[in-house]
C-alpha cells in the first residue's frame, strides 16, 4: 500500500517533525537531509523540494518547535487566574524539572546558533518572547497589589537566565544537581523576585 498522499502544509508538518527528532537524537553539526528522509521513508529531493538547504530546515524546524512552546506558555498565562498562580505555573512548566520543551534540542539550538545566522534569530526571538511573556504578567500582578517587583524586565531574565542554566545541568551533567533540589531553587527565586514568602508560592487544598 502506498503513501498518504498529504496536502502541502501536513507534509512540511511532517518533515519538521522528523527533523526536530533528529536534530535532538544526532545534533544540528551531524544532521544530513538523508537523515530526516530515511526517518518517513522518503526521497531527499521530497524534503529539499519543501526547505531547499539543510540550514533552511534546522531554522524552520526550530522555529516550528518556538512556536509550539509559546502557544503552551500563552495558554498557562491566559488563564482566568490570579497573577501569581499563572506565573508559578509557567515557571514550573517551562523549568527543566517539568514538562515543557524537549531540553537537548535547545541546548543543541544554543550551542549551533552562533555559527547558523537563521538560527540564531529563531533562539533569540523565542527568549525575547518568552521574558516579555513573563515580564507582563509580573506588571499585573504588581499593579494587582499581589506582590512587589520593582523590575519586571529585570526580574524576568534573571529568571530564565537560572531556568535555562538549571537545563544545561540537569541535561548534560547527570548527577550534579537533583530535580526536586533544582525546583526548590527556581521556587525560591520566583518568591524572591516578587517579594513573596516561599509559602506563598504553594497552592491551598479547597
Amino acid at each position: 500500500m502506498g503513501r498518504v498522499r498529504l496536502s502541502v502544509a501536513e507534509r512540511r508538518e511532517e518533515l519538521l517533525g522528523a527533523a526536530i527528532e533528529q536534530i535532538s537524537a544526532r545534533g544540528v553539526a551531524a544532521l544530513r537531509i538523508a537523515d530526516v528522509a530515511a526517518a518517513l521513508g522518503v526521497s531527499n529531493a521530497l524534503v529539499l523540494y519543501h526547505f531547499s538547504t539543510k540550514e533552511r530546515l534546522v531554522a524552520a524546524a526550530f522555529t516550528h518547535a518556538a512556536e509550539d512552546d509559546l502557544a503552551q506558555l500563552r495558554g498557562l498565562l491566559a488563564r482566568r487566574t490570579s497573577a501569581l498562580r499563572r506565573l508559578r505555573a509557567a515557571v514550573r512548566w517551562y523549568a527543566p524539572t517539568g514538562p515543557a520543551k524537549g531540553w537537548r534540542l535547545w541546548i543543541e539550538g544554543w550551542a549551533a546558533a552562533p555559527r547558523e545566522p537563521a538560527l540564531r534569530e529563531v533562539t533569540r526571538e523565542l527568549d525575547r518572547q518568552w521574558k516579555a511573556a513573563i515580564a507582563e504578567v509580573i506588571a499585573e500582578g504588581v499593579a494587582a497589589g499581589e506582590f512587589s517587583c520593582p523590575e519586571p524586565d529585570a526580574a524576568a531574565l534573571r529568571l530564565t537566565a537560572l531556568l535555562d542554566g538549571l537545563a544545561v545541568q540537569l541535561t548534560s551533567y547527570t548527577g550534579t544537581v537533583s530535580r526536586a533540589r533544582a525546583q526548590e531553587w527556581v521556587d525560591d527565586a520566583l518568591a524572591r523576585e516578587l517579594g513573596l514568602e516561599r509559602a506563598a508560592l504553594t497552592p491551598t487544598r479547597r
